[in-house]
């Protein structure tokens, strides 16, 4: 199934609360006829318009093909939140990588929140960056380790920007009992996703990248000078740079053997009013430590954006049944309350839940399978590719050195094991396990 048309109409944004919020940017035309470039990107999502942005800056010729609209897929729908760090906390990369790596990748987490910072207001971009992203844990043991964990980062990674919270002090902030404590970090934060895509995209073409929208590409003819095709045009070039993450497809099989595509499901709420403060006292977002994660935050007109549930297949199923459950669950005060936007769409995920960084053929550069924490890294991890064509791989080569499992089954039974194993995870998550 090809999930660039499985579920949404060619050529449009989903009817997401970003889509009806976000700043408008008239369309880029479609490629035509035959182009040279030095630098092909395929997708316009962060990590693409990054990458072009970047190039574009340093005087390259760079041409975009995105299937759909910049922004179209997961970083136009997502919740919006920056996260510190890399998915994969930092007492699972010193047990991994090393502790001299594990620092690396602090740092380089670090870094990808200022950047993202940086663009927006560099670029003079139409978002605001909201500090602060509570952790909510589903039990006091899990609260224990993550006040441990705040303590762990504040010694060894001089990071003294998370506060941790009780089960009264969480219930204060977030009006929920649903859990037991966890922690506040102050130096995470949350934006509209849309906006922050559509503002890189603004600052790429202002930068000389030619961007064409709606130029799917559908083959790559590898060589010393790679050939990148669409239905009504083709882009010969000295690199190629994959950005497609959840959407790539069968493109390029390596990566493919490595990023699964998952799906993802988000609801926006009436306008709640006078209500809004007793669902969050503070402008801050929130994650659960549930498998199959809960997260939210406010809008700026006061709305809920509460993304969770699960699916099992490559379909949307009904967005507003799928999360009402999770969230009268964290918030049964809100039963009766009108949904005005619901929505879904495709992310990936790796086995290691690491960023997939790869060289899958000559002069071919790939970054995908954020997890969930992509706001940031795909921001920094079009910016190291753009640095790799440049002659410095040192970031990117530290990510691409990590090892990155195949999902087992290859192609045709990947995702039948991958329910299977969701299925139990989250019979876990209802159990409280």
């Amino acid at each position: 199934m090809n999930l660039l048309h499985a579920n949404d109409r060619a050529g449009e944004y989903p009817a997401s609360y970003y889509a009806a919020t976000a700043t408008p940017l008239a369309p880029f035309p479609a490629l035509k006829g035959q182009h040279s470039a030095d630098v092909c990107i395929v997708g316009g999502g962060y990590t693409g318009l990054s990458a072009a942005l970047h190039l574009a800056q340093a005087g390259l010729r760079v041409v975009l093909l995105e299937a759909h609209r910049v922004g179209f897929g997961a970083s136009g729908r997502n919740g919006g939140q920056v996260g510190s760090g890399q998915r994969q906390d930092q007492d699972w990369l010193e047990a991994k990588a090393g502790r001299e790596a594990a620092r690396h990748l602090w740092d380089m987490g670090e870094e990808a929140k200022a950047l993202v910072r940086g663009l927006i207001e560099r670029h003079a971009m139409p978002v605001t960056f909201y500090p602060g992203i509570a952790h909510a844990c589903r039990s006091e043991a899990e609260a224990r380790h993550a006040w441990h964990y705040a303590e762990k980062l504040r010694t060894d990674y001089g990071y003294d920007q998370i506060e941790p919270l009780d089960k009264g002090a969480m219930r204060k902030i977030i009006g929920s009992d649903a859990y037991h404590g966890g922690d506040l970090d102050m130096g995470a934060g949350h934006l509209h996703p849309l906006n922050y895509a559509l503002g890189l995209a603004r600052a790429a073409a202002a930068a000389g990248a030619h961007i064409h929208e709606r130029s799917e590409v559908h083959h790559i003819r590898h060589g010393a000078r790679p050939v990148v095709q669409t239905a009504s045009g083709q882009v010969t070039c000295d690199h190629v740079i994959l950005a497609g993450n959840g959407y790539l497809g069968g493109l390029e099989p390596k990566v493919a053997a490595r990023v699964m595509p998952i799906n993802n499901f988000i609801v926006a709420t009436e306008p709640l009013g006078e209500r809004a403060a007793g669902v969050l006292a503070r402008p801050i977002a929130v994650a659960d430590t549930k498998f199959v994660v809960n997260y939210w935050r406010l809008s700026e007109d006061g709305r809920l954006l509460f993304g969770g549930g699960e699916s099992y297949g490559y379909r949307f199923p009904d967005v507003v049944k799928t999360v009402m459950k999770p969230m009268l669950e964290v918030y049964p005060q809100l039963r009766g309350v009108r949904i005005d936007y619901a929505w879904g769409g495709t992310l990936a995920i790796t086995m290691n839940r690491m960023p997939c960084l790869m060289r899958p053929a000559a002069n071919v550069l790939s970054a995908s399978g954020y997890s969930g924490h992509g706001v940031a890294m795909a921001t920094l991890a079009g910016k190291m590719m753009a640095q790799v064509v440049q002659g410095q791989a040192s970031g990117f080569d530290l990510l691409a050195g990590l090892p990155q499992p195949r999902f087992p089954g290859g192609a045709a039974l990947r995702w039948p094991l991958l329910v299977a194993a969701m299925t139990w995870y989250s019979l876990r998550d209802r159990l409280g396990v």
